[in-house]
């Protein structure tokens, strides 16, 4: 299924990694032990050793002298390196330019206007770092762009209205003014100058408002509004002058940035994620590189995602769902050392072009994710957004987000639509390959009788006002030093010890943490809060250990499981419960944003009536009761319980309650590990009401480490505490799974930690307490903490290098759960899937896809862009072998549809193509029939529409119907091969003149390249002037009629009008697929005269004498063989840069720059010599 066509018996091509060895482990289970919390497996360090090298340490000595050895391993000097800042580039220059001859287009300065206004209304302009604008010199340009390009865009300042609509009406969906090239210049230099701030630690992130937005821009070519392509400049400018080894471009515009896709898509120091609006090809810019089969070239395989949307009406939890499935797991194993962000708002509600349905509240969510990244160096460039309120809004929800302001709550997210996770699903089973974060579980998820009730259709409300809070202090802190007084009177190395909490609070303290906190006075619990969750009884009976002598605590002690207890025991746990309330109160006043609670004893394994594993009280249990009590109702509660101990007293107080969310990440070793018995078991679920509401993820031995766990926050947690949409996040953070600590035997680093707690902040307005539970290596929990701590605060997550991918067994256990809970949670339903009927149909597609409502011109036109072979081709055959793929793409099983439909089939780069190629494909009983009125596909009757569009001042007739063969739409891009949407391609494209700059794409070829040297000759060809203008001015109708996207490609009449099609009653699941090729091309002015001598279609290759599948220059008419001979033909276009040949096989004429099949009348003589040399005779009617 994937593009890359991976055969799975073959070695998956990922990364060169070491992947040591899970230890095997014995599948037998032993039988249930009184095991004690403490006890140490047999895998574990043995305690009495832990406790034998603990005696040689002085009490009073060991919290000054682990801490001095503890942090001689961290950075002293992070907090002075800690960057305030947001930077903001936003300059009135970037407004002197418009549309001259259509008041109308969407992209203007009033996008502008309205974002400045929203940013002085909510005070942000004086919050951020302003810096200036500056031009990027075309040294920067041509990092991306050719010479010969930035040139001729730089002679538009000196062209008259009638010259700049001439040479924009050459490329697809832009304007031209005299200050488009300073303002684009303008543009670029904007980001460069963010770049320089970011990593020249100035700054921490930063935004650049700018226009025109520069995505869609190509190496040679103007595209979508676009004139220099901002971010694939800034990446280039990043890595050449900062030396910055990889970066991440994330593009969250409507539309694909085929632009910075063709830039980088061979290149793997770039990883380039898109998330757009495809909807099969229908929408703009129409492209199979758009799809998610498309994963890059050579070594740049891999390092190109695209998630296509198949519908529209997408929502925050779409947008979510692929951050956390995809682009969190895959940027998370690429590590990269800079974000840039190809920030379009036209996926907002309200947008007349993205007629999605995402709010600015879910892409505030969708730049929080990214600042965990590249330890925060994470750089917004502006690109499109056409409606005026949510475009201001989405910028201003950004940029609240990038200056550390909490996230608005969504409203209502449920989970990802049945389309988005068809999508998701393709796009990892695309990937899997390449990247071992994404590998999944060899226990493949069984079906299950799930019931997908997809949603009726579902009408948005309106945009909410979101409300950003005014904090006095971001996080607080709670310690309370009198609850060192609770000790063991036996055994003065138990490891849940006293100084544990001095520990790190001293940590906190010496990293200057402390104090940026605000330190909350800590009190004790009252008994109406503690009854909440513990019997009177019981609460009666821990109160009466204070009175007791030491031998009846040492007997109490024993009635218990794994606890000891002393005269102060009572007092400090409610001491210690108490504490927490105080933060939750605290956080719920607005006092607070987010806190920390340092305290002890723990309380997770508490129950109602019964002390265990060194709890008393739970405190996790007895703050989110006191939460809902202050809140007077069931306040949405989240706990995470990330102790390597199963925390069964929290899950037993709320397993009948919905309104409290219990997750549990621990050790579980089937059964063995404490607290022993099923309760921590996958399919421990909760109860009555509560049912779905315990989430259990139980490792099946030691060694979980950071790639473990992110995975389970990646694949499960994240999606379903989304889904929940919790009001408050309370954390049992014990740091007994920190590496080091002698009861987990785990490896979690503090970095580690520090990215959960990041991504939880996203979470209920960023109501997020970390309440210490357990952890019992000094050093490993006063790093750990004071990391937590630094991400609460702020501060980006630091860089984690994962060691290893995730392991087997945590694979397993993760895939375990999600089975056990895809039945109550729609959002684990994105699953692997086997996607053997094509990109518009997997398990979970819906056939109905909404159209778009109002069709726009060009750039956000949805025309009839999907073939025949969407419709689940089996096979294909045609004049080319299927054989030849391109090398480095192999097929499986589940691979030949995807490579069939979305690898380009490259027959004019030496291919035998004719004009009208067929295809023979395996469609079912299909069979069309085309006639001059209507189309019947398959029963299916399609009615032409005409109407007339108006384009920049020109009248467009356009015919926009639908051809659908069971979800299928027929369909002639203008902009591709046009070559049956069925295209092999691995062609490079090069520059007209310039050698200098990055490899350009392999399949670069999306709308017609336009050679900037043959642009310029036809200007002058054209002779513009006065007359010309005039001319211009008083055209008719029909003389003003553009052609298909308004880039110089076919007509949408012609290419309907054209589609021949022939119904083979006689043959069992055949149809022959007629190609269409473009009816004019800009690069046409390249063909000259034909020589004196004529033409000899038997001529052989000029540079190796072949005589099979040659082709004829037409610039030069010399004669070269294909790219499937030799390639010399391929070789001569590169050196040359002659556009357009002429095939001697088909007689079919192809143009390189267009990267399209072309047939005009200006080629109709030579094609005619050709056959009367070919055939001895006239060729058929040509026009």
């Amino acid at each position: 299924m994937t593009s890359t066509g991976q055969d799975s018996t073959t070695t998956r091509q990922r990364r060169s990694r070491h992947k040591p060895q899970s230890p095997p482990h014995d599948s037998s289970v032993s039988s249930k032990r009184n095991v004690k919390k403490g006890a140490v497996s047999r895998s574990s360090t043995n305690l009495a050793e832990v406790k034998k090298k603990g005696k040689a340490k002085k009490l009073s000595q060991a919290p000054e002298e682990d801490l001095v050895m503890g942090l001689q391993g961290l950075d002293l000097n992070r907090e002075a390196k800690a960057l305030a800042g947001t930077g903001l580039v936003f300059d009135e220059q970037l407004n002197e330019f418009h549309c001259l001859w259509d008041d109308s287009f969407p992209e203007g300065p009033e996008r502008l206007h309205a974002i400045k206004e929203q940013l002085i209304q909510e005070g942000l302009l004086d919050r951020c770092v302003s810096f200036q604008a500056r031009f990027a010199e075309k040294e920067e340009l041509m990092l991306v762009h050719s010479l010969e390009f930035i040139d001729l865009m730089e002679t538009t300042q000196y062209m008259n209205e009638g010259q700049l609509r001439i040479l924009a009406d050459t490329y697809d969906s832009v304007y031209l003014h005299p200050n488009s090239y300073t303002c684009a210049c303008l543009a670029s230099g904007s980001v460069l100058r963010l770049v320089d701030a970011v990593l020249g630690a100035e700054i921490q992130n930063g935004m650049a408002i700018i226009r025109p937005p520069g995505h869609h821009a190509q190496h040679s070519l103007m595209d979508g509004y676009c004139m220099f392509n901002h971010v694939a400049v800034a990446a280039r400018y990043a890595q050449q002058k900062h030396g910055i080894q990889r970066v991440l471009i994330v593009d969250w515009d409507v539309h694909h940035g085929q632009g910075t896709q063709f830039t980088f898509d061979q290149d793997p120091s770039v990883l380039y994620f898109s998330i757009h609006r495809y909807e099969q090809g229908r929408f703009w810019p129409h492209l199979k590189a758009s799809n998610w089969s498309t994963t890059g070239f050579g070594q740049g395989q891999g390092y190109t995602i695209n998630v296509p949307w198949n519908q529209v009406g997408m929502r925050d939890a779409d947008y979510i769902a692929a951050f956390l499935h995809i682009l969190l797991p895959v940027a998370l194993e690429f590590q990269p050392q800079l974000v840039l962000v190809a920030a379009g708002f036209d996926a907002l509600q309200g947008d007349p072009k993205g007629e999605m349905a995402a709010t600015p509240a879910g892409f505030a969510q969708l730049t929080h994710l990214l600042m965990g990244l590249a330890e925060g160096k994470l750089i917004l460039s502006l690109e499109g957004g056409y409606n005026l309120r949510s475009l201001a809004e989405g910028v201003s929800a950004s940029l609240h987000t990038l200056l550390g302001d909490p996230c608005p709550m969504l409203e209502s997210i449920g989970a990802p639509c049945q389309s988005a996770q068809a999508s998701l699903s393709c796009t990892l089973e695309a990937l899997e390959p390449f990247w071992e974060v994404l590998v999944r579980s060899a226990e493949t998820l069984e079906e299950d009788n799930v019931e997908e009730n997809e949603e009726g259709p579902w009408e948005p409300p309106a945009l909410p006002i979101l409300t950003w809070p005014v904090l006095q202090a971001r996080t607080g802190l709670v310690y309370d030093q009198r609850m060192m007084s609770h000790y063991s009177l036996w055994d003065s190395y138990h490891p849940e010890m006293p100084q544990r909490i001095l520990h790190i609070m001293c940590s906190l303290e010496e990293l200057g943490l402390a104090k940026r906190c605000l330190t909350l006075p800590a009190r004790p619990a009252t008994e109406a809060e503690l009854l909440t969750c513990h019997s009177a009884e019981y609460v009666h009976r821990l109160r009466a250990t204070e009175k007791m002598k030491s031998r009846e605590l040492h007997l109490e002690s024993a009635n218990f499981d794994s606890v000891y207890i002393c005269p102060s025991t009572f007092t400090c746990a409610q001491l210690a419960t108490g504490a927490v309330c105080r933060l939750v109160e605290a956080v719920l006043a607005g006092e607070v944003l987010n806190g920390t609670a340092v305290v002890r004893p723990p309380g997770h394994h508490a129950e109602r009536d019964f002390a265990c594993g060194f709890c008393f009280f739970n405190s996790v249990a007895v703050a989110a009761r006191h939460a809902q009590a202050i809140s007077g109702r069931a306040l949405r509660i989240l706990i995470v319980d990330w102790d390597v101990h199963h925390g069964n007293g929290t899950q037993h107080i709320f397993e009948e309650d919905p309104s409290v969310l219990y997750v549990s990440l621990h050790r579980y070793d089937r059964g063995t590990f404490f607290p022993v018995g099923d309760e921590g078991a996958s399919s421990q679920v909760g109860r009555a009401a509560g049912t779905g509401f315990t989430v259990n993820v139980a490792w099946n031995g030691p060694h979980m480490g950071d790639a473990d766990y992110l995975t389970a926050w990646h694949r499960l947690v994240l999606p379903i505490a989304y889904e929940f949409n919790p009001e408050l996040v309370l954390v049992s953070a014990g740091f007994d799974a920190a590496l080091g600590d002698p009861l987990g035997c785990c490896q979690v680093s503090p970095e580690g930690y520090a990215h959960l707690t990041h991504l939880l902040m996203g979470l209920a307005n960023g109501h997020i307490i970390l309440i210490l539970e357990g952890g019992y290596n000094l050093t490993s929990i006063s790093e750990s903490m004071a990391a937590c701590t630094r991400s609460l605060l702020g501060d980006p997550p630091p860089l984690l290098a994962l060691q290893r991918p995730p392991q087997s067994r945590a694979l397993a256990s993760i895939t375990e759960t999600i089975q056990v809970h895809r039945r109550y949670w729609r959002s684990l339903r994105v699953m692997k899937v086997e996607d053997k009927e094509g990109t518009s149909s997997s398990k979970s597609v819906i056939n109905n896809t909404p159209q778009s409502a109002n069709p726009e011109s060009a750039k956000g036109m949805t025309t009839t862009e999907e073939s025949l072979l969407e419709a689940g081709m089996g096979k294909a055959t045609s004049e080319l072998s299927v054989e030849e793929f391109t090398p480095g793409q192999t097929m499986s099983e589940t691979a030949v549809v995807a490579l069939i439909q979305d690898q380009s089939l490259e027959a004019a780069t030496g291919g035998a193509m004719p004009d009208q190629t067929t295809l023979e494909a395996a469609m079912g009983e299909a069979t069309l029939d085309q006639t001059i009125s209507e189309e019947v596909v398959g029963g299916a009757m399609l009615e032409k529409t005409t109407s007339e569009k108006t384009l920049r001042g020109a009248t467009l007739s356009q015919t926009t119907s639908e051809a659908a063969t069971g979800g299928a739409t027929l369909d002639q891009n203008t902009s591709e091969k046009a070559v049956g949407d069925a295209e092999l391609i691995q062609t490079p494209l090069a520059s007209c003149t310039d050698n200098q700059t990055p490899p350009v794409s392999l399949m670069q070829g999306a709308t017609p390249q336009s050679c900037p040297s043959m642009l310029i000759r036809s200007l002058r060809t054209l002779e513009l002037g006065n007359k010309a203008q005039e001319a211009l001015e008083f055209q008719t109708p029909e003389e003003e009629s553009l052609p298909g996207e308004a880039a110089g490609g076919q007509d949408i009449d012609d290419s309907m009008s054209m589609q021949g099609f022939v119904d083979l009653a006689d043959t069992d699941q055949v149809t022959f697929y007629a190609v269409t090729p473009l009816s004019w091309c800009p690069h046409l002015v390249a063909v000259c005269p034909i020589p004196a001598a004529g033409l000899n279609v038997t001529q052989p290759c000029r540079d190796c004498g072949t005589y099979q599948e040659n082709w004829v220059c037409l610039s030069c008419y010399e004669v070269y063989c294909s790219r499937y001979i030799n390639a010399h033909m391929i070789q001569h276009h590169e050196a040359s840069g002659h556009p357009l040949v002429l095939s001697y096989v088909d007689l079919s004429a192809w143009c390189y720059l267009c990267q399209a099949y072309v047939h005009h009348q200006a080629l109709v003589d030579v094609k005619n010599i050709a056959h009367q040399d070919k055939f001895g005779e006239d060729g058929p009617h040509l026009h």
